[in-house]
Formats: structure tokens, sequence, C-alpha cells
């Protein structure tokens, strides 16, 4: 089959011809793949950055999930979060005990494109915390794709307040549901809307994290006020130098969401209730779609928060 290879970390995958890939127990079948997300995760497993990626061999085809379709007709979202096979080839080995059998009518590049940017902060939401209605929410890289979308999801689930920090000061203004904005560099600010914060959605790390750290910390007029810090994602960098301080004179906790601290049964569980928002329009993405031969210029492409890159076969 044909499928977007990488060969070497660092290069861009090429459209290059792969092993079929054979299941290996009842559980498991062929589909066509149909729409693959092009997400920040997606690039780090190519080169090689991921968490995941220790002991992974190349050659290997990128993409963590997708939209296929089996021999019977019926279309499927499935993640591939494992090994050498994953979801940016013609077909693909799914697991149908953690993929989900989705409606007859719909749009696999809409899905493809904003399941990933949903499920990540509805996870951290309801299954690494329970959020509490009438909780406020500050989400750190709120103008990238899946920062945007946890400013909705948050609402959805019953956020009084959500608070959006990121770099550009013109998409933090156009952010849907967002009450507060701030920008990274602003510490006042964030200090003046650190006070009413319970939860932190964290896409950032790296310095600007524990910058925004030390200003929510600073402005909580009472100490005992839990502070949740949820990290999802590491844009500014894979390590931050926290202030001791922020740890000791406040209830703060920082805990991590994702592959690992979640389990396969758990993210498969949660799909199908988002999948049925997307569909009833509650979250959308707009898909850029790219078709497969193309992967190359597909991945240089500039990243665009409005919309997702989706290597489509449509």
């Amino acid at each position: 089959m044909k499928a977007a290879v990488v060969t070497a970390y660092g290069t861009a995958p090429r459209y290059l011809e792969f092993p079929d890939p054979q299941p290996s127990n009842e559980h498991e079948i062929v589909v066509d793949v149909l729409a693959v997300g092009l997400h920040p995760r997606v690039r780090m497993q190519a080169d090689g950055s991921h968490y995941t990626s220790a002991g992974t061999s190349l050659p290997l085809v990128p993409g963590i999930d997708g939209v296929g379709r089996d021999a019977g007709g019926r279309l499927w979202y499935f993640m591939t979060l494992n090994g050498r096979y994953g979801s940016m080839a013609e077909r693909a080995v799914i697991d149908t005990r953690h993929s989900v059998v989705l409606p007859a009518h719909t749009d696999p590049l809409t899905m493809a494109a904003t399941l990933n940017c949903v499920i990540a902060s509805w996870l951290a939401l309801t299954q690494r915390i329970t959020m509490q209605p009438g909780q406020n929410v500050l989400v750190l890289g709120a103008t990238g794709g899946t920062g945007s979308m946890a400013v909705q999801v948050a609402r959805q689930h019953g956020a009084n307040q959500v608070a959006a920090v990121g770099r550009d000061p013109g998409r933090l203004a156009a952010l849907p549901g967002a009450t507060a904005t701030a920008r990274i560099s602003d510490s006042e600010t964030i200090a003046r809307i650190g006070s009413a914060i319970d939860i932190v959605l964290d896409f950032v790390w790296g310095d600007p994290a524990a910058e925004v750290m030390a200003a929510l910390v600073a402005g909580r007029a009472d100490p005992t006020r839990p502070l949740i810090w949820i990290n999802l994602g590491e844009m500014a960098g894979p390590r931050a130098t926290l202030p001791a301080g922020a740890l000791r004179s406040t209830r703060l906790q920082i805990i991590g969401s994702g592959q690992g601290s979640l389990t396969g049964a758990t993210m498969t569980a949660e799909i199908p209730a988002v999948a049925a928002a997307i569909a009833h329009g509650t979250y959308t993405v707009e898909p850029h779609p790219v078709p497969l031969h193309d992967i190359e210029r597909a991945w240089s492409l500039p990243v665009d928060s409005s919309r997702r890159i989706v290597i489509s076969r449509l």
C-alpha cells in the first residue's frame, strides 16, 4: 500500500510503499483510511520528540487517529497510538474494542479535524479530574487550535468563567466563550484574574508555564483555595523551571493528561459522546484537506489555529 513514511527523524514523511498492516487477533479489522488529522502530536511523533517515541523503530507511518471505512461500509473513528503503523496510509488495522462506529451521515473530514482537538480537554476535565459546575478555568495556549477548543469545552462542561491566555491579542479577542483574556507576558492581568481560577489547562509548558504559574499564585487572595494545573502539551518546550514558592505558598496540584496517564479504554469510552457533540455541531474545526500523495506539501504548510490540515483520500 501507499503511505506517508518517516525514514529519518527531522525530515518530512514521503509518499512511499509500505507493507500492508495485518490483523493479529479477532478484535482487529482492516479499514480503508478516509481522513487523518495532522495534529501537533503527530508532528512530534514524526520527528521523534514525543515522550512515547522511545523504542519506536524507523521507518514508521505517522498518524494517531482517523476515520476509516470497513469492508461492510461502516465508518469508524479509530486511534493508532502505538508502533510503526500509524493512520496516514491507504489502509490501517484498527482494534474494534478501542474504536467507535460513526453514523453513516458523518463527514469524515470534519470528524478527523475536530475530535482530537475536543477530546484533549474533555478527557482532562472528566477523567483526570471531575470539574464541578461553576468552577473557573484558565486555558494557557488558548490561541492554538486545541487550546481555543478547550475554551469551548470548559464552558460546555459548566465553567463559570474561562480565562484565555496566549500570545496573539487578535485571536484572543476573537475567542468564543472567553470571559477574560491576557497575553502570556502580561503578568499583571494574569495576577488579577488569578484569584478566581480553580483549574489551569496548559498546552504550552516551558518557561511561559512557569511565568504564568508565578503570576497566578501571586494574585490569589486566598492561598488555601485549591488550584489544579493540568499539563496537556509542550508547545513552548518539554521542561519548565517551576518557582518553589508557588508550590509551597498555595494549594497547587500539578498533574498531566495524555497517553499513559489515560488508558486506551478510558479514552475510547468518551469518544461516542464527543463524536455526537461534533455531529450535532457543538464543536467544529474547519478541515483543510490535502491528498495523501501530497504529504510533503502538507508538512510544509503553515499552522493555522482556525483550521486543521487533514490528510484525505476522499
